[in-house]
């Protein structure tokens, strides 16, 4: 029987070239697969879980975003709820929701009564044009709600 032995060099910038190759197409895959998008239901059912089914109350809330923002990037927030923020009364948490981004929960803020009052500013990033929603949980148990919508003319995740 006849023997074929031929012998195949490789060398070594063969076998570098090959694996940036193989590098390059993994990093290829996951910078095109599938964006987590979230909907109007997750970010209910997210609100759900922080309310406990109790049904949030209008008013209390004072949400202020641009009516337009330029940039989705970086959107001013400010989110203030009436309350003494006595020992008996006093905001727990506000929480912030934009339903149309891939992560809904954008952030949430704690407070005491040594707090003085329940005002917080941040920037967030917006996707594209949706409502913002800031739900308040009080130390007596009820819930208070405020939404208002922002035209983004430039998103910021990605959109």
């Amino acid at each position: 029987m006849p023997t074929n032995n031929k012998t195949f060099r490789v060398s070594r910038r063969d076998v570098l070239s090959y694996a940036s190759a193989g590098v390059l197409a993994t990093a290829g895959i996951s910078l095109f697969g599938s964006v987590a998008k979230a909907d109007k239901k997750m970010t209910m059912d997210m609100i759900s879980k922080v309310t406990g089914g109790r049904e949030a109350k209008s008013g209390r809330i004072t949400l202020e975003l641009p009516q337009i923002a330029e940039n989705g990037n970086t959107v001013p927030l400010t989110v203030e709820v009436e309350s003494p923020m006595s020992d008996a009364d006093y905001v727990k948490s506000v929480h912030i929701y934009a339903e149309d981004n891939p992560l809904p929960q954008v952030i949430s803020f704690h407070f005491s009564p040594a707090s003085g009052m329940a005002k917080a500013s941040t920037r967030m990033r917006l996707a594209k044009t949706q409502n913002v929603i800031a739900v308040a949980e009080m130390s007596d148990g009820s819930v208070f709600q405020a939404s208002t919508e922002v035209k983004v003319t430039i998103g910021g995740c990605g959109g």
